[in-house]
């Protein structure tokens, strides 16, 4: 096994319980397109190369690429995509109209990253898998007025429903990382139109500014993002909201209330 490269946030699948756990969660792959996040070595790859339809593994680690090529030359239902997933066309890479699955072990560093890339291509994918700090998925599923609910969460659950299936420790990687490992499903389902949003890119901005300083009130950010005390007080009014409230006791359909106010 080449050895890890810290800069890329590698921390390798080797638990062969979980692997087969993470592709089980994809359900019947055998008429469907995936598309695989960071295969690595192949620990996950290896069991789906047997079963999907079609695979497509995004690697951006050029040494890991050739060897995932070789590996699986006599599979000709899988393809190698040697790059960055942020800079990758996730719906280019599946077929027009299907609605492709997508897993992967997401690097820590830029897990809010990559769902967030995952969010823009949702309309081409239907369902995801993907393993990240377990924190981070605490937060992506944290239910508003919890503690973990944040930017992060809000912005998920505008786009997805999450759940998530199950836990690893550090020894299931080599090498094993600090933190453990959670592993969340994602069935992409955006609220907008439920919500009345109209406008995605501004209610995500919208988000932001609510966000903006976790521990103060809403109406502290938004004073501070450029809205006079009358506009907040007149739209927290009409949304049925106490000025006072912070962000994180919000749900989802009030924020959408409040945004439309203001």
């Amino acid at each position: 096994m080449q050895p890890r490269k810290p800069k890329l946030g590698q921390n390798f699948l080797v638990d062969d319980n979980a692997r087969h756990r993470i592709a089980d969660a994809l359900g019947d792959v055998s008429q469907r397109t995936v598309l695989e996040i960071g295969p690595g070595h192949g620990a996950i790859t290896t069991i789906l190369a047997e079963r999907a339809k079609r695979l497509v593994c995004i690697e951006l680690d050029r040494s890991l690429a050739p060897e995932l090529r070789f590996k699986f030359r006599n599979h000709p239902n899988v393809e190698i995509v040697e790059g960055d997933v942020l800079q990758t066309d996730l719906t280019a890479l599946v077929p027009e109209g299907e609605k492709g699955l997508l897993i992967g072990n997401l690097p820590y560093y830029i897990t809010s990253d990559i769902l967030l890339h995952m969010f823009t291509h949702e309309a081409a994918l239907e369902l995801a898998v993907v393993m990240m700090q377990r924190e981070v998925a605490d937060r992506v599923a944290a239910e508003p007025g919890s503690r973990d609910f944040g930017l992060l969460g809000a912005t998920a659950q505008m786009h997805a429903r999450a759940n998530s299936l199950f836990t690893l420790p550090p020894q299931a990687f080599a090498p094993p990382p600090d933190v453990y490992s959670t592993v969340l499903r994602l069935a992409f389902a955006p609220r907008f139109d439920e919500l009345g949003i109209a406008d995605r890119k501004g209610f995500d901005r919208f988000l932001k500014l609510c966000f903006q300083q976790k521990r103060k009130t809403l109406s502290n950010n938004l004073r501070a993002a450029g809205y006079t005390p009358a506009q907040i007080a007149d739209a927290c009014a009409a949304a049925g909201i106490e000025s006072s409230t912070r962000a994180e006791a919000l749900p989802l359909d009030r924020f959408a209330e409040l945004f439309r106010a203001l």
